[in-house]
């Protein structure tokens, strides 16, 4: 699948970078094009692969390169203004080369969580290609007004986007770990999974091509309809292939026997990682049963992939969230050290974070207010004790 990728903000500039990284080391052919906008100077300048005319500086006339610190309202504002000079960048994409539009943001901070759902909306207002958000929740530990952030941007992004792919922090960091070490961790397992989603279906001349093939359309159709997606992974380490056919084995016919077990361990293999990524860690924790529509994804060496495994697992995910929408399909690598499994559940609703988020947003806003007012009514005594005593200069 070939995406234009848009990284708007801080966090939605590293991750878009990352993916570049990515796509380059491995040459997926995933990022047809790669765009960071931020009103804050030195996070553009801190990237390292998306090309430097690919940066877009928004807001210099109202916040002079220094960010909107985490107020997202003047984000969306920001982008709303500067909307032009955004779309100066997009313009530069090839367009007619590109499946879907991906727009990257950190929904906690200011400049991102106010300014991703504004490009969403036009670009779905421009071009006819589906437009796609990957919002990162912010942790719970990281303070009200983040999370008040979040939960106003989260309502905003999924209703502009044709599909909101959503992680969240708050289920991958790791006690102890320093802020940056942890980040770095978390944009890695971000760019893993979505690398390998979108990664599947990509043939090049010479390469093998997949038995039951997931392209491009297979990811589309399973995000359309909308809402909120979560992304499962799991991957176990596979020996290389071994040579086979030497005297003894032609002797005896024992190749034919170990194809057998190697075709009931691959079968078991597969079933065991496809269910380990359905209820292991997924980007957004939720309840499987009731999402909409699935996709799996089978990664790694050919000859450790099979159609009976997929279908097994595809089988298994159907009867556990209740979906008859579950598309399934193997992604070859030939030479891969691992086999992995991808899932995606789209149209999920039962995501107690997502609840909680909004709850403790709430407070947040309540607490902000009556802070305000008092506030307000203790510089009001303060200054106004002697009045009556005291002239004021005019």
């Amino acid at each position: 699948m070939k995406l234009a990728m848009i990284g708007f903000g801080q966090a939605g500039g590293k991750i878009v970078d990352k993916f570049v990284e990515y796509d380059r080391q491995r040459n997926a052919g995933i990022v047809r094009a790669a765009v960071a906008v931020n009103s804050a100077k030195a996070d553009l300048l801190g990237l390292k692969n998306i090309p430097k005319d690919q940066r877009v500086l928004i807001g210099q006339s109202r916040v002079k390169g220094h960010g909107v610190g985490a107020d997202n309202e003047l984000g969306a504002e920001i982008a709303e203004e500067d909307i032009d000079e955004v779309q100066g960048a997009i313009d530069s994409i090839p367009v007619h080369e590109v499946d879907a539009f991906l727009v990257v943001s950190g929904l906690g901070g200011g400049t991102g969580s106010g300014g991703a759902p504004v490009l969403a909306k036009h670009l779905k207002r421009i071009y006819t290609e589906p437009v796609y958000g990957l919002g990162v929740l912010p942790g719970s530990d990281e303070g009200g007004i983040y999370t008040l952030n979040a939960a106003r941007s989260f309502q905003t992004f999924v209703r502009e986007v044709d599909n909101l792919l959503v992680f969240d922090n708050d289920a991958w960091r790791k006690t102890g770990e320093s802020v940056q070490g942890g980040y770095d961790e978390i944009n890695e397992e971000i760019v893993n999974r979505f690398g390998v989603l979108f990664g599947a279906g990509e043939v090049k001349d010479g390469a093998n091509v997949a038995e039951s093939v997931v392209d491009s359309s297979e990811i589309i159709n399973t995000l359309a309809g909308g809402g909120v997606s979560t992304v499962g992974y799991a991957s176990e380490g596979v020996e290389p292939k071994k040579k086979s056919g030497g005297l003894l084995s032609r002797i005896t016919g024992g190749n034919e026997a170990d194809d057998n077990l190697d075709t009931a361990h691959t079968t078991n293999r597969i079933t065991s990682l496809v269910r380990k990524a359905a209820l292991g860690r997924l980007t957004l924790p939720c309840e499987i049963e009731g999402s909409e529509r699935a996709l799996l994804v089978l990664a790694g060496p050919p000859e450790h992939l099979n159609r009976k495994g997929i279908e097994r697992g595809r089988k298994w995910i159907e009867e556990q969230t209740g979906s008859m929408e579950v598309r399934g399909g193997d992604y070859p690598i030939p030479g891969a050290g691992k086999v992995a499994s991808v899932i995606l559940l789209s149209g999920v609703t039962n995501v107690p974070r997502i609840k909680e988020l909004q709850q403790v947003a709430i407070e947040a806003q309540d607490n902000i207010e009556e802070i305000r007012e008092e506030s307000d009514s203790n510089l009001e005594n303060l200054v106004n004790d002697d009045e009556d005593e005291l002239e004021s200069l005019f």
